[in-house]
Parts: structure tokens; C-alpha cells; sequence
């Protein structure tokens, strides 16, 4: 599909910049003016159609949705709802307050705050784009799993108890929900691009930085070594070092990228991908005003170990991937 930008960029780095594409600087070059262009347009163009349909999806109807459903059901559609309404770290507490507010179960919102952020638009697109559709539908797949499995478990261990008091106690009320026209709709897909972009460009221009480095520069036999998919404790090295991270599953994709093409094992660079999205520090530190230190843990536990489980699957599938 971007055959044509390959063969610009390459122009570009040896007749423009005079590097040739034989050494490292000039392969690290071409990787970062590539992989922005391409993910700039990628992004430009799906998360229009995406946020199109998202528009039917707000807040306020997210929380009705899920009002309907319990048990398993539940986690399932707060999963599956997870994708079409991705937030931030800073949306978590006002999202884990209505939620609770309105009634929905503790496992079943804890499903939606798992999944949200490992699976959104952006990130599908730029996996699309840099991985294959493959490992990006399998993504999506893994993640939803994730979420579902995270939340059914949290569920099961009745901590309501961990919750702070005072989030039970608040009444939000009724929120009436607008109803846009085709014009409006086409409006907040295009607000949306814009949006999304202004707030992640600068995770994306440091990931794609850090994965132009790696490409160029990380010497291939040492990560295959001790992060490929050979090394059986690869990947609960690569989520414990995602954990205490902060970024986006936008700045982390150039990142897996480049590891994935040195040789890393495919379940290692998406679970760090994985763990650095669902599992933020800041996240974590946001949460903590309205759940006790102990429901953090096994959301963090929980969380983690199934993220470790999806690395290992991938790992072993990852023939089928490429």
C-alpha cells in the first residue's frame, strides 16, 4: 500500500540528506520519516470513519448500554464497548465514578477500564499499518479477552468493600443525550482527527524516535537473545518494565515494531505494549481517589498475569501472524 512513500523516503534520506541507506543512520532515518508519514495519514483517514460511528456511542449512552447487562454478559459487552469509546488515563476516575454511580457491577466497569485503553481506534490503524492486519485483529481479539477475563475475576472476589465510600454516596442524576444530526456527526469525526492527533503526536514522534533507534542501532543478536521469543521469561520482564511507564499504545507501537524486526518475539513487544497502556502509572495514581490500595493490587495483578498469558499465546501463534 505505501510502496510509493518507501520509494520517496528513500529518496529523500540519500539525495536530500546524503545518507546512504546502507548504514544505520540512514536506515534509522528512513524508519522515523516513513513510519510518521504513514501513521499521520493512516490516522488521518480511519479514525475519521471510526470516530464517525463512535458519535453514537457517548458517555452517557455507554453507561445506559451497560445498566442492562450482568454476570458475564456484562463483562462481555463493557469489553466489546471498550473499543468504541477508548479513554485516557485522566477519564478513568469520572468513568469509574458513573459507572458505579449508575449500578454497574465492580468486574463488569473494571472489564470497560481494562480494555479501553489497550484497544481504541488509533492503535488498530497504526498497528494495521506497521504490523499487518493479522496481528492487529488478533490484538483486538486478545484485548477484549484480556478485559473480560480481568473484570470476571475482580468480580468474583466481592471487593465492593474497596471502593471509597463516599463514590457510592454520589448522585450524578439523569445526563439527557444529545441527538447529532449527519452534519454534527461529520463534525465530531473531524474535531476527533484533530483532537486525537494534537494529543498524541508527541508520544508518536518519541516511539517512532526510540523504534527509528532500535532499527538502526540495537544490535539484533543480543535482543534475540534475551527478548526473543526463546527466552521463557521474556515477556514478564518486558510487563514489568511496561508497568511503571507512561505512555500511549500509539507511542508504544513504533517501539514494538522495531523490536518485533530485530527479532524480538511478536507476544513480548505487544504485551509491553499491553502493560504500558492498560496499566500506567498515572492511571494507577488516579485511581487510588476512589479505590482502596487493595483492589489496585489485584486489578494490577490480575491484569498483569493475563497480559503475561497473551504474550506467551502470541509467542507461540506468532508463525501465523507473519
Amino acid at each position: 500500500m505505501f510502496t510509493w512513500l518507501d520509494y520517496l523516503v528513500k529518496l529523500f534520506v540519500e539525495n536530500i540528506l546524503n545518507i546512504s541507506m546502507e548504514t544505520k543512520l540512514g536506515s534509522s532515518v528512513h524508519f522515523f520519516f516513513y513510519d510518521t508519514i504513514k501513521i499521520i495519514i493512516l490516522l488521518g483517514i480511519m479514525i475519521f470513519a471510526i470516530s464517525y460511528i463512535r458519535s453514537y456511542f457517548p458517555p452517557e449512552r455507554t453507561k445506559k448500554i451497560l445498566e442492562k447487562f450482568s454476570g458475564i454478559i456484562g463483562n462481555i459487552m463493557a469489553s466489546l464497548l471498550g473499543i468504541v469509546t477508548p479513554f485516557c488515563s485522566c477519564s478513568s476516575v469520572p468513568i469509574f465514578i458513573g459507572f458505579v454511580e449508575a449500578g454497574i457491577p465492580l468486574g463488569v466497569t473494571f472489564s470497560f477500564l481494562i480494555t479501553s485503553p489497550i484497544v481504541n481506534e488509533a492503535a488498530f490503524v497504526v498497528l494495521l499499518g506497521t504490523l499487518g492486519w493479522k496481528i492487529a485483529v488478533v490484538y483486538v481479539i486478545t484485548g477484549v479477552i484480556v478485559g473480560i477475563v480481568g473484570g470476571v475475576l475482580i468480580g468474583s472476589l466481592k471487593l465492593e468493600g474497596e471502593v471509597e465510600e463516599y463514590v457510592y454516596q454520589i448522585k450524578a442524576g439523569e445526563v439527557e443525550i444529545e441527538k447529532l444530526t449527519h452534519k454534527q456527526r461529520i463534525r465530531f469525526a473531524l474535531d476527533n482527527v484533530k483532537d486525537i492527533i494534537k494529543r498524541v503526536w508527541l508520544f508518536l514522534l518519541i516511539g517512532i524516535g526510540i523504534g527509528a533507534f532500535i532499527h538502526g542501532w540495537a544490535p539484533e543478536t543480543l535482543l534475540a537473545k534475551y527478548a526473543g521469543p526463546n527466552n521463557p521469561f521474556a515477556v514478564i520482564v518486558a510487563v514489568v518494565f511496561g508497568i511503571p511507564l507512561y505512555s500511549n499504545a500509539l507511542g508504544t507501537i513504533p517501539i514494538a515494531q522495531a523490536l518485533i524486526d530485530k527479532g524480538v518475539g511478536i507476544g513480548t513487544a505487544l504485551s509491553f505494549m499491553m502493560a504500558t497502556t492498560a496499566l500506567s502509572l498515572p492511571e494507577i495514581i488516579l485511581l487510588k481517589k476512589v479505590i482502596k490500595p487493595k483492589l489496585i493490587g489485584v486489578f494490577v495483578v490480575i491484569t498483569g498475569i493475563a497480559i503475561i498469558l497473551v504474550g506467551y499465546l502470541f509467542n507461540l501463534i506468532a508463525h501465523l501472524l507473519v
